[in-house]
This record gives structure tokens, C-alpha cells and sequence, in this order.
């Protein structure tokens, strides 16, 4: 049973997740064109409505109550507009609202108490409702049904099939399409009423036991009568709070006069007019049923838990590992057979196409990432009075689900830091002789072995002179600062507590900058890139790979051991001879090439491994990047290239803090050798 209870909560998470973030992008677009559409408000109330249903379903009465004043609000937008001067205010209004929904949606996620008064909230929704329709009060705005004003011909049957002067209020209200038992809903409000001690009558009057009652609420609905205001007021709040209720419309009968049928909040309404205004309600929800049909038709999807997916690649990988185990067998190689040959031929080639569409389902676009940075964006713009725009490139560009939630934080963080002090206010724009909108840049992009994600603005850039300078109050700086040059300048920001910024603000200057940035980024295989120039625009972009499943790997050989150093950071590899080899002033050997000056670095001797190639003639150099540092790694020889499958270090090496010392995973080849799998980055940083 619990196991089934997490499972509806995960879906209920992701889907209101899922909504939310739709529902930024919609409000921002209606930002964007200073106007809500029929389609954006139809979107977004059938997207409160859903968040309100959702969240009544698992009993989260905060996040229901405030969808359902939204929706209320989006109701009355739909029926009757908005005024274009009260767009802004609108947009902030409801982003304020599902900022508070998140907020509850993350303490649901913690395990923490939702907030319970939710007065203030409702108030701000009642004064905004009253601002834009003018002298209604919030029950004329925010109650409806499907039909907004009755038929005249039916109000009046009411009236004649209720002789009582003393019901001079009813309320009629329809339940949710096809949500069953209307008759036991419509008890339920009435069992509340009932024990608040309100006088009211009801029609249909059975309805706890007559089944035949639900049809009839179905069709007509359901009405509540009620002989005065207070009494009304109570009965609006039951209504208000009870669950699977679509909709519900207040009508004041005229006592004096009953031949002038009814007052529906005071607007008496003719029978024509009514038929009519129902006719179009009608015509409108045909009409949206029959596009909401035909997107569906479109595409048909499945979500799927991504803990299945990592034991589908599992199984992949170990499929792979035993094909080439049978295919490279020795026994069998002897035998020379040729149909053998022929059809573990043709199972490669079906254990490849296996491999690569069990990668693409684990391939999600760059775009959800992207979309979420526009809602920042514009928060900030706000909040610090600068004028910036959002350019998104290459957001279809797909990347591996771990990478993704991965790089979120990091992309998040630059576009705050691009925002907060990296570009100028507009003022100073125009002093600069700049356009005084500045612009950043976030584009992605796949190179074949890794993507390349770029957030890039034409702001202030870095200030060289300042990161020296507080590098060197923190005593930071290994050399003299006349020997640091540019791109070992702008390293300095990834260090540990390094900020810029002289105040703490909402955005930076806590010391928690580019060093978790760079942490972030390297834990998904990647690496972080800076370039900058002072008044053009700062570039930092980060290199990740495709997948942390399956990888290219080039296979050398040191010592007894083979090792796998994954392509991506591979630039080239060749011979050398003693008299190559130079040596710095502390004797670490070198190399200089295309009149560049690499370090060399023994493997045998960094993993203290036994060789008997220790002369630099008899083996190989590999040169290695990560980022933007450099070496040449010396190996006794150079097998050739192999597609691996990553697995990870046992749990019992995580003391050694072997991750730390230039191995980032092991591997099983069809020999049924382990190969360990280097991570030049970290290789780099440990020497």
C-alpha cells in the first residue's frame, strides 16, 4: 500500500511540476505580447483546474484552494475579459501564486507542514477581482457555470415550484464532468449545511439514497435555497470547499414581483437572451473539445520511472559485454565457422541498435532547462531595473536525464551572476555608447562526442585587475600577478569562497560562486570553460558529455594493467625521443610542442605500477586536456579504441577517495578483463 501511495505521489509531483513550468512559459509569452488571448486564458484555467483537482485528490488543501481562486479569477477573465492596463499586474498576480504553489509542492517534497492561513492570499485575488469587473462584488466575478445566465423559463418554473416568500436565494451548482455519484456529492453539501445550522431546502430533496437523483443534478444541477444573506454567505463557503464542484451560480428571486421571473445578481435577463448566451457557451466548448481531440491525436506518450530506464541500460550493457565475450572467444575462433561468423556479425549489429535506442530514451531536450531561465530573467530585470533579453539557440539539442538535472543549478547560477553583476544597468549602458537592452545568450550544441552549453552576455566581462587583487588578499596567487596571464586569471574564480562582489545581495556575493559551478559540472564528466573581455561580454561554457553510460574510450596498456582514457579528452598521441624531453627547474620532465611546453606525467609511476618501459623511446605520449589544462601522458603502448560500458567504483573504494585521484569508473570487456576508465580532470588536479 505504501509503495502504491509513493507512486501516485510521484506522479502527482511531476505532473503539477510539469504544469507549472507550462504555465510560466504562457505567462511569459502573454507578458511578451501585452495580452492575454482566448487561448492563453483557456490554457491557463484548464491548468489551475487540473493542479486544484489534482492536489483535492491527495487532500493538499492549500495548493487546492489557491488553484482554486485562480481558476475562479480565469473563469471570470474568460467570460467577460480583461482591460489591456491590468495585464502586467495580472501576470504578476498569478506568478506570485504559482510561486506559492512550488513552495508548497517543495514542502510536500521535504515532508514538511503546508502553510494553512491562506487569508492574505485569497484578499489579493478578491481585490484584483473587484478592480476589473468594476462595482461587482467577488461572488459576481467569481461564480459561474457552464451556462453563466440562466433561462429565463427555467427560473421561473423554479420560482412557481417554490411557493416560499421567505427562499429568496438559490445556488446552483454543477459537479465536474463525468466525476460520478452526483447524488452523494450533493449530500455531502448538504450534510455541511445541515450541521453549520443553516435553514435551507435542496432540490432534487432525496438525495442521499436515490440514485436516479444523479441524472437529474447531471442535467439541471443541483439547487440550494436559502431565505437570507447570511445564510447565502454560508452556503457559498461550503460550496466554495467542496470538492469535484465544476461550477455554481447565485440567483436572487425578486419576491415582490415574481412575474419579472429572476434576478441573477441582479441582472434580470429575458428568456431569448439567455437561450442564446447559452447557445454560444455551448458552441465555444465543442469547438475546444474538438482542438483539444486533435492535439491529442498528434503524439501518444508514456512517462516512465527513470530508475527502470537505469536497469534497461544495466541490462544493455551486460548484453553488450556478453556478445563480445562469445564473439572474441578463443575456442570458437578456432573452429573457424563461417556461419558462426556471419551471425554474431548480425548480432552486433542488432546488439548496436539495441544499445543506441535504449540511450535516445534516456535523451531528454536542453529546452526544459532553457525555458525555466526566462522566468529569471524577467524576475531580475524587475527587481535590479535592467533591460535584458533571453536568446535561446540550439534548445532542441538532447542530452542524457542525469546530465540534465545535473547542469541545471550550474546554468541557473551563471544566468544569475550574467544578470546580477555582469550586466550594466541601462544607465551605464548608454555612457558606454552601448544598445542600451543588453542581451545573454544561452545556446547548446552537439560537437558529435560531448555538447557544448554557452551562457554568453555582452555585459561588463571580468575585471582582471580586480580578481588579482582579491585572489591576493586571500593569498591565493602561486607566482607573481605579472606572470598570470588571462585565461589562468579567470581560473581564479572556480576556487573555493572566491567572490567578486564587496555586498551580500538576494543573487551573490554569499562566497558560493563558480567552485560549485565547476563541482557541479565535473560530477557529470564535464568541464567548465571561461573566456571574458572587459566592456565586450563574458562566455563561459560548459563541455559535458552525451551519456555517462556508455563512453569511447582509447585502451592502453601499463605495466600489466589497461587502462581506458575516454576520446573526448584525447588530442592527439606520438613518439618522442629522450633528447625531446626537457626538464624544469623543480625536474618535472616536459615537453614542448607546436611551441607549446606540456608536462609529462608517468601513468606508472602515478598509480605505482611495475613496468619495464621506463625509457621515453620505447613508449607512447598521449596528449590529454581537461578544460584548459594540458599534460602528456606517457603508457607503454596503445591497443586501439572500444565503446565501454561505465560501471561504477564499488562502495567499498569511497574511502580511498579513488575518484579524487584520476579514476572515474571501471569497465568489463569481452575478454572479461576490468579495465579502469581515467578521468583526466581530476588526474590533472591531483599532480
Amino acid at each position: 500500500m505504501d509503495n502504491n501511495l509513493d507512486s501516485v505521489l510521484d506522479m502527482y509531483l511531476f505532473e503539477e511540476n510539469t504544469l507549472l513550468e507550462q504555465l510560466d512559459e504562457i505567462l511569459l509569452k502573454a507578458e511578451s505580447e501585452q495580452a492575454f488571448d482566448k487561448d492563453c486564458v483557456d490554457e491557463i484555467f484548464r491548468i489551475m483546474h487540473t493542479i486544484k483537482g489534482s492536489s483535492a485528490m491527495m487532500q493538499f488543501n492549500s495548493i487546492m484552494t489557491i488553484s482554486h481562486k485562480v481558476e475562479d479569477l480565469f473563469y471570470y477573465i474568460r467570460e467577460n475579459g480583461v482591460e489591456k492596463q491590468y495585464n502586467e499586474r495580472l501576470v504578476n498576480l498569478v506568478f506570485k501564486f504559482t510561486d506559492f504553489i512550488k513552495g508548497e509542492i517543495s514542502k510536500i517534497e521535504q515532508g514538511e507542514a503546508l502553510e494553512e492561513n491562506l487569508d492574505d492570499f485569497e484578499k489579493e485575488i478578491h481585490n484584483f477581482l473587484q478592480v476589473i469587473s468594476g462595482e461587482k462584488s467577488v461572488e459576481e466575478s467569481s461564480t459561474g457555470n457552464s451556462a453563466p445566465l440562466e433561462e429565463a423559463a427555467l427560473t421561473e418554473t423554479l420560482i412557481e415550484s417554490d411557493t416560499s416568500t421567505e427562499k429568496i436565494y438559490c445556488i446552483k451548482i454543477f459537479f465536474d464532468d463525468d466525476c460520478g455519484m452526483e447524488n452523494l456529492r450533493a449530500f455531502f453539501i448538504v450534510n455541511q449545511l445541515s450541521e453549520m445550522g443553516v435553514e435551507f431546502t435542496n432540490k432534487p430533496e432525496s438525495v442521499e439514497n436515490n440514485s436516479e437523483a444523479a441524472a437529474e443534478i447531471v442535467k439541471d444541477g443541483f439547487f440550494v435555497f436559502l431565505k437570507d444573506k447570511d445564510s447565502l454567505d454560508a452556503g457559498i463557503r461550503v460550496v466554495k470547499g467542496a470538492l469535484n464542484v465544476k461550477n455554481y451560480t447565485v440567483i436572487e428571486f425578486n419576491d415582490e414581483k415574481k412575474s419579472d421571473k429572476s434576478l441573477i445578481k441582479n441582472n434580470s435577463v429575458n428568456e431569448n437572451e439567455g437561450r442564446n448566451i447559452k447557445s454560444q457557451v455551448k458552441k465555444a466548448e465543442n469547438k475546444k473539445n474538438s482542438e483539444v481531440i486533435g492535439k491529442h491525436n498528434k503524439q501518444s506518450l508514456i512517462t516512465v520511472n527513470l530508475s527502470k530506464l537505469d536497469s534497461l541500460v544495466d541490462i544493455v550493457g551486460e548484453i553488450v559485454i556478453a556478445e563480445s565475450m562469445v564473439s572474441s572467444n578463443s575456442e570458437i575462433k578456432n573452429l573457424n565457422l563461417e556461419s558462426f561468423t556471419k551471425s554474431s556479425r548480425q548480432l552486433r549489429k542488432l546488439t548496436d541498435e539495441l544499445q543506441d535506442i535504449v540511450m535516445s530514451l534516456r535523451m531528454v531536450p536542453v529546452s526544459g532547462i532553457f525555458q525555466k531561465m526566462k522566468r529569471i530573467v524577467r524576475d531580475m530585470g524587475k527587481e535590479l531595473n535592467k533591460d535584458v533579453e533571453l536568446v535561446l539557440i540550439g534548445e532542441e539539442t538532447e542530452v542524457d536525464k542525469t546530465i540534465v538535472d545535473g547542469i541545471s543549478d550550474p546554468i541557473m547560477h551563471l544566468v544569475r551572476n550574467a544578470m546580477d553583476h555582469g550586466m550594466e544597468s541601462t544607465d551605464e549602458r548608454i555612457l558606454k555608447g552601448k544598445d542600451p537592452k543588453g542581451t545573454i545568450e544561452l545556446s547548446a550544441s552537439n560537437t558529435g562526442g560531448e555538447i557544448h552549453i554557452t551562457v554568453e552576455d555582452n555585459g561588463k566581462g571580468f575585471d582582471t585587475e580586480k580578481i588579482l587583487a582579491k585572489a591576493k588578499t586571500k593569498g591565493l596567487l602561486q607566482k607573481p600577478e605579472n606572470e598570470y596571464s588571462a585565461k589562468e586569471i579567470y581560473q581564479l574564480l572556480m576556487l573555493p569562497g572566491f567572490s567578486t562582489n564587496e555586498t551580500v545581495t538576494e543573487y551573490s556575493g554569499r562566497g558560493v560562486g563558480m567552485d560549485v559551478v565547476k563541482s557541479n559540472v565535473e560530477k557529470v564528466g564535464g568541464t567548465v570553460v571561461l573566456d571574458s573581455k572587459q566592456d565586450k561580454g563574458t562566455a563561459i561554457t560548459f563541455k559535458i558529455p552525451l551519456t555517462l553510460a556508455i563512453v569511447s574510450g582509447m585502451q592502453v596498456v601499463v605495466g600489466d594493467s589497461e587502462l581506458i582514457i575516454p576520446i573526448k579528452n584525447i588530442q592527439q598521441s606520438f613518439k618522442v625521443k629522450s633528447q625531446d624531453i626537457i626538464h624544469n627547474t623543480d625536474g618535472q620532465e616536459m615537453i614542448i610542442l607546436r611551441d607549446k611546453c606540456y608536462p609529462v606525467v608517468r601513468l606508472h609511476n602515478f598509480f605505482n605500477i611495475e613496468t619495464n618501459v621506463t625509457n621515453i623511446d620505447d613508449g607512447i605520449l598521449i596528449l590529454v586536456e581537461a578544460g584548459e589544462n594540458k599534460v602528456c601522458l606517457f603508457v607503454d603502448k596503445i591497443i586501439g579504441e572500444q565503446q565501454v560500458v561505465v560501471k561504477p567504483l564499488p562502495t567499498i573504494f569511497n574511502k580511498y577517495k579513488i575518484k579524487e585521484s584520476g579514476v572515474s569508473g571501471c569497465s568489463i570487456l569481452g575478454d572479461g578483463s576490468i579495465n579502469l576508465i581515467l578521468d583526466i580532470s581530476s588526474l590533472i588536479e591531483s599532480l
